[in-house]
């Protein structure tokens, strides 16, 4: 199947490691210019070697989303970088935690207001353009009550809300706005596997509710996020997409 991304231009914010990484890379395999960012200067260097390999535009710059002032800086830089903007994936996240309220705090300005800023910013080059399509991540979390009382949860739940007003709302631009929620997935670094190492117990545990008895890969998520930014998913928009292998025990109406 013929995605229809070459020449789109993408802004993805958190593509470092992990799922942004692997999203990062299909739409640059597939022919996209690209802009990325994490907080790591070295990891956002070391990303941007990678990806050119496959011989589009690509260019980066470290950006902490938590700080309001730096982050909007960096996405108009990325918008002026590429020349407009077609896709926004906005994968940064502050992570989950229980107790304090700086959890909240965190949760707040880089769950949830992350996406917020980086749509604003994306919303003019995309009426000028003639449309596009932005995809937020949100979690199965978001959607059953696991991990107990977390600002993580109930901060990416929101998101679901938040892309179907924006989706019914930007649809007469023909920008499109979906949201995909992935189970849990494992990579090195990741979440998963350091409680692999840390609550190997708790980690079994996990596995074994799985219907295919492992976690999910980056790659596996990744793909199903760039299909739905991708042409191939016109239809598509307002859409809440669950990527989990069967993991959540909820049914999905």
């Amino acid at each position: 199947m013929d995605l229809g991304l070459q020449g789109k231009k993408a802004i993805i914010v958190g593509a470092a490691r992990g799922i942004g990484l692997a999203t990062a890379e299909i739409l640059a395999r597939e022919g996209c210019d690209l802009a990325i960012t994490a907080r790591s200067a070295d990891s956002v260097k070391d990303a941007v070697a990678e990806l050119k390999r496959y011989g589009g535009n690509v260019v980066g710059k470290a950006c902490n989303v938590k700080n309001a002032d730096e982050y909007k800086e960096w996405l108009q830089w990325a918008v002026a970088e590429l020349g407009g903007c077609d896709i926004l994936i906005p994968f940064a996240s502050a992570g989950g935690g229980q107790g304090s309220e700086k959890y909240w705090s965190n949760a707040f300005e880089v769950d949830l207001m992350g996406p917020v800023r980086a749509v604003e910013a994306v919303l003019p080059s995309m009426v000028e353009r003639g449309g596009g399509a932005i995809v937020l991540i949100a979690t199965t979390s978001a959607g059953e009550a696991m991990g107990g009382a977390q600002a993580y949860n109930a901060l990416k739940a929101s998101l679901v809300t938040y892309g179907k007003q924006l989706g019914l709302q930007h649809g007469k631009d023909k920008i499109r706005v979906n949201v995909v929620s992935p189970g849990p997935v494992e990579f090195e670094g990741g979440n998963w596997d350091m409680i692999k190492g840390t609550m190997e117990k708790f980690y079994q545990s996990q596995l074994r509710q799985h219907p295919q008895g492992r976690m999910g890969t980056p790659d596996e998520i990744a793909r199903c996020i760039v299909f739905m930014a991708s042409p191939a998913a016109n239809w598509c928009n307002g859409s809440h997409l669950v990527v989990d292998g069967g993991f959540t025990n909820r049914t999905h109406f």
